[in-house]
């Protein structure tokens, strides 16, 4: 069935980058703020209420598990009805589990409620990503924007949230509830007037090429292991490992999370100038020096700047998967961004627990040095990814 919301994108939108992408972006940052506070909030968990890393690693897991496998669901239902209302319920509800979880007194209730925020994102990330590229067109570097959107909010969640943490404890998680409440507010107006606007736009067509979307697909799966292990990880690696204050352990998450900020816009750009495909085996690529540099870092103060790089290779691909996904599916943008956005960046997040395991036994450095190899996967599958078959608007 070919959907009648496919990609979608005003005949005659003069208005800047910013001006169309604006409130995607903003409500990406939202969005993703609460799955960032997550990984921010989990040493707090290890260390005020001396939950095991293992432990650690399923509250981590039933935030992905929330956000995983509701997704291909969820992007079919965005493909068939509009559903103007998906993206900011989904965005409220993300918020609201994670801001409760650390009020929560039993580790089950916490479990439970970053679950809850799990399917919040697996509700907005479908939807959004197919409103996000109608605004952005064909221009990756468009899509870029809304792509570092999410990872802005990967960013200030450990910058805004650990301050907050180390001053009043894992409960001070709520303070961060009214955002979500607010941006799904606003994000409700915008779709509101964005539907009556749009109503006549013209849609994509083309056909659907699921070999190379499902190939694309477990390249994404391997950069969000990445992603998700070094966020995981990479605080307990600097107060357990280099010996670093919580603070500090803090300031090397937050680096990370700058790093790829940065790094998901230069690929969007990056793409528009040299090819998607292009971008991502480079990305892919340069992920492996950029870890190995960081899991050798000598001191916890230098090593500031090697997490900054290996964040900023990490997400050179993101966008670039996003949008090319959505190119290898013209005819389901709902169901290729919930799998881009949401299935194969949440898959990543499974693969987190394993690690646990790993620095339980050998400690975080040794989940480290397992992150260092997975890129190599990415690297052989990318080489299998075609360029699209010219432009989905």
């Amino acid at each position: 069935m070919v959907s009648t919301h496919a990609i979608t994108t005003p005949a005659a939108d003069t208005r800047s980058t910013w001006n169309r992408m604006r409130h995607w972006a903003i409500a990406h940052a939202v969005d993703d703020f609460y799955q960032g506070l997550v990984p921010a909030s989990i040493p707090f968990f290890v260390l005020e209420r001396h939950y095991s890393y293992v432990a650690a690693s399923g509250l981590a897991l039933a935030a992905t598990l929330g956000s995983s496998l509701p997704q291909p669901i969820l992007g079919v239902i965005a493909d068939r009805w509009r559903l103007p209302w998906l993206a900011p319920a989904g965005l409220a509800l993300a918020g609201i589990g994670a801001g409760a979880a650390g009020l929560a007194p039993t580790y089950p209730l916490v479990w439970i409620l970053l679950l809850l925020s799990g399917i919040g994102v697996a509700a907005f990330h479908p939807a959004a990503g197919r409103d996000a590229r109608q605004a952005a067109g064909a221009s990756a570097g468009a899509m870029s924007w809304f792509a570092a959107g999410g990872s802005v909010g990967f960013f200030l969640a450990p910058a805004l949230a650990t301050p907050a943490l180390d001053a009043f404890g894992v409960g001070a998680t709520a303070i961060f509830l009214p955002p979500a409440v607010l941006m799904g507010f606003v994000l409700w107006r915008h779709q509101q007037r964005s539907t009556r606007s749009n109503a006549a736009a013209p849609v994509a067509t083309g056909r659907d090429r699921w070999l190379p979307f499902a190939i694309l697909t477990l390249v994404e799966v391997v950069r969000s292991t990445v992603f998700f292990g070094v966020n995981t990880f990479i605080a307990l690696y600097w107060i357990n490992h280099l010996g670093a204050s919580r603070a500090l352990g803090g300031a090397a998450l937050t680096a990370f999370l700058v790093g790829g900020v940065a790094g998901t816009l230069s690929g969007g750009r990056l793409a528009d100038r040299f090819g998607m495909v292009r971008t991502i085996q480079i990305g892919s690529l340069a992920v492996i020096p950029a870890l190995i540099a960081l899991r050798a870092a000598p001191d916890p103060h230098w090593g500031l700047a090697l997490a900054s790089l290996a964040g900023f290779t990490a997400n050179i691909p993101f966008a670039v998967l996003v949008k090319l996904g959505q190119d290898y599916l013209p005819s389901r943008p709902g169901t290729a961004a919930g799998v881009t956005l949401g299935l194969a960046v949440s898959a990543g997040g499974l693969f987190v627990p394993i690690l646990g395991a790993i620095a339980d036994a050998h400690g975080p450095q040794a989940a480290l040095t397992a992150l260092c190899v997975a890129p190599v996967a990415a690297v052989a599958l990318a080489m299998f990814l075609p360029e699209p078959r010219g432009s989905v608007v």
